[in-house]
């Protein structure tokens, strides 16, 4: 067995889709382990982008079996939007797309708890509203519904009753807010699960044997390191583990380890919603940054927060995941700017530090910078030959950070992308 897993290495949007599209071609399957349709992979091949959301990016490759475990909350009728959408443009049928039966349910319920709360609550996470967080809550607290649930209507009836006495409270007398019946839920996810039901299968044992038979094997992670329930910038983040941990608990991987863990991250340094950021400009050059990169959210449609690249957080993304390597990701944007800085420590509470930590204050982080050469290549060298002054950048990376950058990817398409190492050779 080879495996590889792509991660997050900062607040997400760093690019994952496009590098993970590029190396499904080259392997047997596709898994992604935790998360939800919060997630957003834009792909673009030969001018043609395609949005994925739950569905993994390597169905865009037939040869290739895409993999959804038990560690994601799934939405099921919002899986048959994605499925009629990305369906126009590639074949996604019950052998090369598998769902665990043990994916937990994001139910109408969970999403108009989650709507209620960001709307009034006192802080705003800047969750996606899609209900995310209320399903993980749920399964934690044992209450939540499976997919396996959502085929036997009397099953779906009693687990959604016991489900509903906590919210129901919530809904009437915290929040006065209307909500749709016991029954109409029923319906509506009994129905969604017999769509959904020719793809479910024991994802666990399907890895297991893809291990024994020696096969190339990808994991995808949606959002990012810092957006971990436990190692992110806490309370701003998701509600599943982002981190190399979560292939361990929402895939599995019994009796191995992963080959190489390869962090993503964009050249700068961007943020969707709120939550402390110490690197953000809030200029002109910020506004910028914004722009040439197009910095909008693939599931929300938000702008991006941008900055410039902050690698005390990045130090600290390595380290807490064991990342192997690098993908530097949207090198292309910097090439506008005739002043470029990097962060190299943070001044916090008296001491200088040049590595985050759990838990560390990251409003109080003041950020340290120093100015690096500007770079202005056009990537036409298709040998993948960059610059000096690019090779210095993506160097100051390395030896910051103690890993190798082993992919440079410049513009959205497919083919902008420099390898400066073969996986899955």
């Amino acid at each position: 067995m080879q495996s590889v897993a792509i991660i997050g290495a900062q607040w997400g949007d760093e690019g994952k889709g496009k590098i993970t599209d590029y190396l499904s071609q080259k392997c047997d399957l596709v898994v992604r382990y935790q998360g939800g349709h919060n997630a957003g992979h834009t792909i673009i091949v030969d001018g043609i982008k395609t949005v994925l959301h739950l569905i993994p990016s390597g169905i865009l490759h037939p040869h290739c079996t895409s993999l959804i475990g038990h560690g994601v909350v799934f939405d099921p009728e919002d899986f048959k939007k994605e499925y009629d959408e990305v369906g126009r443009t590639c074949s996604i049928t019950p052998q090369n797309l598998k769902i665990s039966y043990n994916c937990s349910v994001i139910t109408p319920y969970n999403k108009l708890l989650d709507a209620l709360r960001e709307n009034q609550g006192p802080v705003k996470i800047g969750t996606t509203g899609k209900g995310i967080g209320p399903s993980y809550e749920d399964k934690v607290s044992r209450k939540g519904l499976k997919l396996r649930d959502l085929l036997d209507k009397e099953v779906l009836f009693l687990k959604l009753k016991e489900n509903l006495i906590e919210k129901e409270v919530l809904f009437k007398h915290l929040y006065n807010a209307q909500y749709p019946s016991i029954e109409e839920v029923v319906e509506s996810l009994y129905r969604a699960g017999q769509f959904v039901k020719p793809f479910l299968a024991d994802t666990f044992g399907l890895i297991d044997q893809a291990i024994k038979d020696d096969k190339k094997i990808l994991f995808e992670g949606a959002q990012g390191i810092l957006l971990d329930i436990d190692y992110g910038s806490y309370p701003f983040v998701t509600s599943s583990n982002t981190s190399i941990g979560g292939i361990y608990t929402g895939a599995g991987l019994p009796g191995n380890h992963i080959g190489e863990v390869i962090g993503i991250a964009k050249a700068y340094t961007t943020r969707v919603g709120t939550g402390p950021f110490p690197t953000e400009l809030l200029n002109g050059t910020g506004e910028k940054l914004q722009k040439l990169g197009d910095e909008f959210g693939a599931t929300t449609g938000r702008k991006r927060r941008c900055g410039w690249i902050d690698l005390p957080l990045l130090k600290y993304t390595a380290k807490s995941s064991n990342l192997t390597s690098l993908a530097l990701t949207k090198v292309d944007v910097l090439c506008a700017f005739d002043e470029l800085q990097v962060c190299y420590a943070y001044e916090y509470e008296g001491q200088e530090i040049d590595c985050a930590y759990p838990g560390i204050d990251l409003s109080k982080a003041r950020p340290l910078y120093k100015k690096v050469e500007p770079f202005k290549d056009q990537f036409k060298d298709k040998s993948g030959n960059l610059s000096p002054q690019l090779s210095a950048y993506v160097k100051i990376i390395e030896d910051f950070v103690g890993i190798p950058v082993s992919i440079v990817a410049y513009g959205p398409d497919r083919e902008e992308i420099i390898f400066r190492k073969e996986f899955f050779s």
